[in-house]
């Protein structure tokens, strides 16, 4: 019989190690390889999540129309969670006292939930196209994103994610074979002009859309949550950075592929509505697997939002109330962390199937509003990563400080832009 030994390895999570044959991994490679798959995880669902419904709707649209920062942020929040083994929002009420701790915790909520009306419409949408009624599958998707939540496994849950981001290698394979104008694609990145009609409502709106989707609150607030239920600690900072910056650059990737694909559609004459009517577009030129295809990748990013953005509201408010908030738990265990999980999925479900409900505008209205919020919880997240008592060699450098600082001015200015287009509307006027 081989003997069992129980381990407590980098990322603090006791395993059982059985050794086979009596052979010990003695490469410094292959330790590294094994450390970094206990560890990746948070970083990768983090960024790919981040691809959700409303960034699909966003970059296909920026691509529709106009043709084809965030690692540094995420990058704060892993030394932060790793450091202080707790969420966001308990580090905000403990640091920064209850009143900014509440205003977080509201600014998040509400942000969320107009986020996951987002998620659900572009469900409702796609569900819409692939022939399925979604009365009965809108409700189906929500149950079966509480499935996955309550098994009482942490492990078990973020397996099941990761597969989830890992289908989202399929924008690349749906942008090569659309085979978009490479030449142009590549004298536009490196020669960047004003689109037709210069600097119009539309295109701020899109602009400021494309921020708020590229790094939204939520995202903070999950990415520390989920460290803390994953008890990384300080020997994992390295893996966590590199499992976030192979997010990242998925996420990216993925990003400029969903431009390409609303790019291909544009040049066969369509006009930009929806994604899934994008994708009913591309089925009608490139075959109806590539339809299918873009539909289901357009599910696949709602219910990885989903799942994302409701257990950052359920991590948030349970840290704040002291409720016991674990994936690790089973339900009875923690009956107020789950039941926030179900409320976020059932309030948001049951408003999407209001009849007439205008799904595309509330689509891209949130990553607008997400745009503007955005700046108020990264100078937290700023302030809180510049506490050397809290973080001690870990606090922020001074080039972390001139990345940062640059990043919130940036969308502050972005913001002022959105609040001055609103109180005068002909501010830019189409050219």
């Amino acid at each position: 019989m081989h003997n069992k030994t129980v381990t407590m390895p980098a990322s603090g999570i006791a395993t059982e190690v059985v050794p086979v044959r009596g052979r010990v991994v003695k490469s410094k490679w292959a330790r590294d390889l094994l450390t970094f798959l206990m560890v990746v995880g948070p970083g990768l669902i983090v960024m790919v999540a981040d691809n959700d419904a409303g960034a699909v709707s966003t970059y296909s649209q920026a691509g529709a129309q106009y043709g084809p920062h965030t690692y540094f942020i995420q990058e704060m929040v892993v030394r932060l969670g790793i450091a202080t083994g707790q969420g966001h929002a308990a580090m905000i009420y403990q640091r920064f006292g209850k009143w900014w701790g509440l205003f977080s915790l509201v600014d998040l909520q509400l942000l969320n939930f107009l986020t996951l009306v987002t998620e659900f419409a572009a469900i409702d949408l796609a569900l819409a196209k692939l022939g399925v009624d979604p009365r009965a599958g809108v409700p189906l998707v929500a149950a079966g994103l509480l499935l996955i939540a309550v098994t009482g496994s942490y492990r078990r849950w973020e397996r099941t994610v990761v597969f989830l981001c890992l289908l989202d290698l399929a924008w690349f394979f749906i942008a090569y074979v659309l085979r978009p104008p490479f030449g142009q694609i590549v004298q536009g990145t490196l020669v960047p002009h004003m689109p037709l009609g210069g600097l119009t409502t539309p295109l701020m709106f899109l602009v400021i859309a494309v921020v708020g989707t590229t790094v939204a609150p939520w995202q903070l607030f999950f990415q520390q949550s989920c460290i803390a239920d994953k008890r990384l600690r300080f020997a994992d900072v390295k893996w966590a950075r590199l499992d976030t910056l192979l997010g990242a650059t998925i996420t990216i990737v993925a990003a400029g592929c969903m431009m390409l694909v609303g790019y291909a559609s544009k040049t066969h004459g369509f006009t930009f509505t929806d994604p899934a009517q994008m994708a009913v577009d591309i089925g009608s030129f490139a075959g109806r697997f590539f339809k299918d295809a873009v539909l289901l990748l357009m599910i696949n990013a709602a219910v990885l939002g989903t799942t994302t953005i409701s257990l950052s509201s359920a991590w948030a408010y349970g840290e704040v109330r002291g409720w016991p908030h674990s994936l690790q738990l089973p339900v009875r265990k923690a009956p107020g962390f789950y039941m926030v999980y179900l409320l976020c999925l059932a309030a948001a479900a049951g408003l999407v199937l209001i009849p007439g409900a205008p799904l595309q505008l509330i689509i891209l209205g949130v990553q607008v509003l997400a745009g503007v919020m955005l700046p108020s919880a990264i100078i937290f997240l700023q302030l809180l990563l510049n506490d050397k008592e809290l973080l001690g060699e870990y606090a922020n450098k001074p080039w972390n400080n001139a990345v940062n600082w640059t990043i919130i001015i940036v969308l502050f200015a972005l913001s002022l832009i959105l609040a001055a287009q609103v109180a005068a509307p002909n501010l830019f006027p189409a050219s």
